[in-house]
């Protein structure tokens, strides 16, 4: 019997505007056949925003699927499939935070849910911050926040923060930088 699974089919479910739901048949090591849900995402990126306090500049948004408002990093996902990351980056950063960077540096690329949805946001840290203006889509509403780092990995302890791009691009930036901020 062979050790290996392998996709026969992709069907597409539902489009929509984040996401398209497909459902996939799957032919499992013993021969059955199953099916598994896929989410297919265009990508993302997120910015860990450096003020020169050092500081890092948060977003506080409603969440509809948590029904909550909650503490991010700035970030979005991609206009096309094959924008690159740290274009999307630089937009989101100044579409949200009304703030632009001149200085973009990668800092880790993650995929949120790998059981059933091929997202992959790069997040990267922006410096030398320089004051533009926030551009928000019509049916955003954001408050720009700013926070020590310290600060905010207690509150991804004390699990007011639970998001995985932020939770992972805060403690990858404190274990990358540590106390240079």
């Amino acid at each position: 019997m062979s050790q290996e699974i392998k996709r026969i089919k992709r069907e597409l479910i539902q489009e929509g505007n984040i996401i398209d739901f497909y459902k996939d048949h799957i032919e499992l090591p013993d021969g059955q056949i199953k099916k598994w849900d896929f989410i297919k995402h265009k990508g993302a990126a997120a910015v860990v925003a450096v003020t020169e306090e050092g500081k890092l500049l948060m977003v506080r948004q409603y969440r509809n699927a948590l029904d909550r408002y909650t503490i991010e990093l700035p970030a979005g996902g991609r206009d096309t499939p094959d924008e690159p990351t740290i274009e999307c980056a630089s937009r989101e950063l100044e579409e949200e935070t009304g703030y632009r960077s001149d200085n973009l540096e990668f800092l880790l690329s993650l995929k949120t849910t790998v059981a059933f949805c091929d997202e992959l946001i790069d997040v990267y840290v922006a410096r030398d911050l320089i004051p533009s203006k926030q551009n928000l889509d019509e049916d955003e509403y954001i408050n720009v926040e700013e926070y020590d780092l310290d600060e905010l990995c207690q509150m991804i302890f004390d699990k007011k923060i639970q998001d995985s791009k932020t939770v992972s691009g805060i403690l990858a930036y404190k274990l990358k930088y540590g106390m240079d901020k």
